[in-house]
C-alpha cells in the first residue's frame, strides 16, 4: 500500500467518525474540497461507493461500513505502534494509565513509582482505582493490577507483590459484651460492613478457607463502601466486622483499635500482579514502571 493510499484511508476514517467533511478537513488540517477530492480518488479506486452525501448529511453505505469496522481497528492498532516508536529516547516520556484496587496502590505501587516519578520528570503516572476486571484495551489504561497471574491470553502478567493475608476485624467496643464468632457461617448473626463491586452492583462475599475446606459467606450491616479503607473506617469506629488485607489492619490491631477473630479461616492470597497487553510494543514509559514494579522476594 503506498503512503497516498494509506492517508486517503486515514481521511475516510476521519469522514466517517465524525460524518462531516466540514469538522474532518479541519483536525487533519485540509480543504473542504482537498478532502472531498480525496475520498472521491479512493472511491475510484476501490470501484464502490463509501459515503452518501448530501448538502445536510453524511453516511456510510454498506460498503463503507465494511470498510470502516475493519479500518478503524487496524488504525488504532497503527496509532498505537507510532506514538511508541516516537516516545523511544535516552529519557523516557509519557503518559502510564494504570487501573487497580486502592490496596494495590498504596501497598504495592505508589510506595515504589514515587521514586521513579521524581527520577524521571517527563514520566505522568494516571492512577485509577477499580475494583472490577477491567478491560485495559477498551479503557485505553495501559496496564492493569488484579490479584493473581491468571488473565486473559493476550496478555502478560508480573508478579508486583508478596502473597498476603485477609483479616475479620472489629472494634473492642462493637464486641463488648457477645460472643466472638469461632466459624465462618456464625458472621451472618453480626453486623458486617460490605464491599459493593462494580460488576452487576453486587456484594462481595467473603471467603474463607481450613484445611481444604473452602467456603463463601455473604453478610449483612448497616454499612456498605465501594472502598477498602472505608470499609476499615467503619470497623474502627464501631459499625461491625470488616473482611480487609490484614496488612492494612495490622497497625490498629497492634493499637488494639481492632480484635481480629476467625483467624485460622482468613485465606493467603496470592500477590498483586500486573497486566499489560502482549500485542503491542512496549513503551519506554511503561517498561520503567514495570521494572520498578517488579516484585523481587
Amino acid at each position: 500500500m503506498s503512503t497516498e493510499n494509506l492517508n486517503d484511508l486515514r481521511a475516510f476514517a476521519r469522514v466517517a467518525q465524525e460524518k462531516s467533511f466540514t469538522r474532518a478537513a479541519a483536525q487533519l488540517g485540509m480543504s473542504r474540497s482537498g478532502l472531498s477530492h480525496a475520498i472521491t480518488a479512493l472511491e475510484e479506486r476501490l470501484g464502490v461507493r463509501l459515503l452518501m452525501r448530501t448538502t445536510r448529511s453524511v453516511s456510510l453505505t454498506e460498503a463503507g461500513q465494511r470498510l470502516i469496522n475493519t479500518l478503524g481497528p487496524m488504525l488504532d492498532d497503527l496509532e498505537q505502534e507510532l506514538k511508541a516508536l516516537r516516545s523511544f529516547s535516552i529519557n523516557p516520556a509519557g503518559t502510564v494509565r494504570i487501573t487497580a484496587h486502592d490496596h494495590a496502590i498504596a501497598s504495592a505501587i505508589w510506595p515504589r513509582l514515587t521514586p521513579l516519578l521524581v527520577k524521571n520528570p517527563e514520566i505522568t503516572l494516571e492512577l485509577s482505582v477499580d475494583y472490577g476486571l477491567t478491560d485495559i484495551v477498551a479503557q485505553q489504561f495501559d496496564a492493569g493490577v488484579r490479584v493473581g497471574n491468571i488473565v486473559d491470553k493476550d496478555m502478560i502478567a508480573v508478579r508486583i507483590g508478596p502473597d498476603f493475608r485477609m483479616a475479620v476485624v472489629a472494634a473492642p467496643a462493637f464486641l463488648q459484651g457477645k460472643t466472638l464468632p469461632l466459624t465462618p457461617g456464625e458472621l451472618t448473626s453480626y453486623a458486617c460492613i460490605n464491599l459493593r463491586l462494580p460488576t452487576h452492583g453486587g456484594l462481595y462475599a467473603w471467603d474463607f478457607e481450613k484445611a481444604g475446606k473452602s467456603l463463601s459467606v455473604r453478610v449483612a450491616g448497616q454499612a456498605i463502601f465501594n472502598n477498602t479503607y472505608l470499609m476499615l473506617q467503619g470497623a474502627i469506629d464501631g459499625l461491625g466486622f470488616a473482611y480487609v488485607p490484614r496488612d492494612l489492619a495490622l497497625p490498629h490491631i497492634e493499637e488494639q483499635r481492632l480484635i481480629p477473630v476467625l483467624e485460622d479461616w482468613c485465606p493467603l492470597l496470592p500477590g498483586y500482579h500486573l497486566y499489560y497487553t502482549s500485542r503491542r510494543q512496549v513503551a519506554p514509559a511503561l517498561q520503567c514502571v514495570i521494572n520498578a514494579l517488579r516484585y523481587q522476594p
